[in-house]
């Protein structure tokens, strides 16, 4: 549990989302470029990354949040700067992605519990083992 002024809270998230036409670009440097800049952007917006895995058309999160945190506007932050700096890093993405967005415009959020943690922690960082 964490503590605010008056309030105590855990918030946490299982976040996914797909690269716009499930194009298989994240692999290699670029997968590792992506997992420097989320963890940057969760930063900056205050959010605790507690596990990520970048898989070739998508990308899994386990987040931890405030109450002041709306979803989707750490959504709309962790997406929409990350595509930016994404072609910014690497301009051949641009290439399969033509129409400039490196992310399909939906994604799902699933409210975590303690019971269900370990779990989806797991299940992010087995990812690569699945496949």
């Amino acid at each position: 549990m964490k503590k605010g002024r008056g309030y105590v809270y855990k918030l946490e998230y299982h976040l996914i989302w797909v690269t716009k036409y499930r194009h298989q670009v994240l692999v290699g440097e670029v997968a590792d470029g992506l997992k420097g800049i989320l963890r940057d952007i969760a930063t900056q917006n205050g959010l605790e990354m507690v596990a990520m895995e970048v898989m070739p058309d998508h990308v899994h999160l386990l987040l931890g949040a405030t109450p002041q945190h709306a979803i989707p506007d750490f959504v709309k932050a962790l997406k929409g700067a990350s595509a930016r700096r994404m072609f910014a890093a690497f301009p051949h993405l641009k290439q399969s992605h033509w129409g400039g967005n490196l992310w399909n415009p939906s994604y799902c959020v699933l409210t975590v519990s303690e019971q269900t943690r370990a779990q989806i922690q797991q299940y992010i960082e087995n990812q690569h083992a699945a496949e």
